[in-house]
């Protein structure tokens, strides 16, 4: 099917045919400028056309991947999102609610899609990248992926879903990445449950071509199928780097298996990392992060746990728009991205420091139960 594409569109937007005659959607962020971040316009048109796939007939799948080598997609558009939080102090500003809110509504379309979803992950996948990759029946990484939920580098906390999915992680490593926004590899993302497949950095377009080719019609199974010829496109094992959450298992349960976030954060704080890189980097940006992200994310992760998929992103939404509110994460995009100082003036110096009541507030949700901008998701 030839079409004429918008090659300025920030989503390019294709329908491909099959040999079957069915079709693929393709979704390709196009961004490269911006690592693909993820701004209010583009989740729209992700939204839009995901909608408009899910009760065709003729469509067989979705794929959605980002345009260039360097990343999958690396965050959200919190650089517009500091601008609307400067023009209304101590408010919820009307932008970011109106961003959260098609986000998440987003991340629940793909992790509840009828139709299989592959996203595949290479580069950078980060923040608002990981909702979209985790949601996906069909979560492709490569040697070159690096996953993470950096948040409590801006003061903000993880979120497009990280509430339900760092909890059902394997033992405390959810807990472990949320605090230490610890950057995570292809094997680790396998080990951890938040890939299905890996395939070689090279073998996209191949891959495509092959999906593209394949009888879709004559498929009990799709899904199956789609799965067995993911894994014919693996990289050779030289490639493929050790999981760091993997050896490390017990170690991540045992500093963080403590009864209180204090505890937890002084064990990580002075475990003794030696040579070890990859510790030592998660030891330095829980150190230099937000006490009140902190907060966020042990909180998320004990309510999370007992939470429905869509609770979560119903939580997640309060959550986001108080964040908006506070100033926190104000103050930690000003510092990491606008003047880029690397100094945020944080509220607190210290877990220790802050005020229950205070973290209290950002799950007290500002909108009555019915109106709720989330309220139908999952209805």
């Amino acid at each position: 099917m030839v079409e004429s594409l918008d090659m300025q569109s920030p989503v390019l937007v294709q329908e491909r045919e099959t040999s079957s005659g069915q079709i693929l959607g393709h979704l390709t962020l196009n961004k490269p400028k911006a690592l693909n971040a993820l701004d209010l316009e583009m989740a729209k048109i992700m939204l839009d056309a995901l909608k408009s796939w899910q009760n065709r007939e003729d469509v067989v799948m979705v794929m959605i991947d980002g345009v260039g080598d360097k990343a999958f997609c690396a965050g959200g558009d919190v650089v517009s999102m500091h601008q609307a939080m400067k023009a209304s102090p101590d408010a919820i500003p009307g932008f970011l609610q109106e961003f959260f809110t098609v986000e998440y509504e987003l991340d629940y379309t793909i992790h509840t899609y009828s139709k299989p979803i592959i996203a595949w992950g290479s580069g950078i996948v980060m923040g608002g990248g990981m909702g979209l990759l985790c949601g996906a029946s069909h979560r492709v990484v490569t040697p070159s992926s690096r996953l993470a939920m950096p948040e409590i580098t801006i003061g903000l906390y993880p979120d497009v879903g990280g509430s339900y999915f760092l909890p059902r992680l394997p033992g405390k490593s959810g807990l472990f990445l949320g605090l230490t926004g610890a950057s995570i590899n292809a094997a680790d993302a396998r080990f951890v449950g938040l890939a299905d497949l890996l395939c070689a950095d090279t073998a996209r377009e191949n891959a495509l071509d092959a999906i593209l080719a394949h009888d879709w019609l004559s498929e009990d199974d799709v899904s199956a199928k789609l799965s067995h010829l993911l894994a014919s496109f693996a990289p050779e094992k030289n490639e493929i780097a050790h999981s760091n959450v993997e050896s490390r298992q017990n170690l991540i349960d045992e500093l963080c298996s403590a009864d209180s976030l204090a505890e937890v954060v002084q064990n990580i704080k002075h475990m003794q990392s030696g040579d070890d890189k990859w510790l030592s980097r998660a030891q330095k940006t829980l150190s230099a992060g937000s006490p009140i992200t902190a907060h966020l994310v042990y909180e998320q992760i004990k309510r999370g746990a007992e939470l429905s998929l869509a609770d979560c992103f119903r939580m997640e939404l309060i959550m986001s728009c108080r964040c908006g509110e506070v100033g926190e994460f104000q103050e930690g995009v000003r510092a990491l991205l606008i003047d880029k100082d690397g100094t945020p003036n944080w509220r607190y110096s210290s877990v220790e420091e802050v005020p229950e009541s205070l973290i209290a507030h950002f799950f007290e949700s500002p909108w009555k139960q019915d109106t709720h901008p989330l309220s139908l998701l999952g209805e």
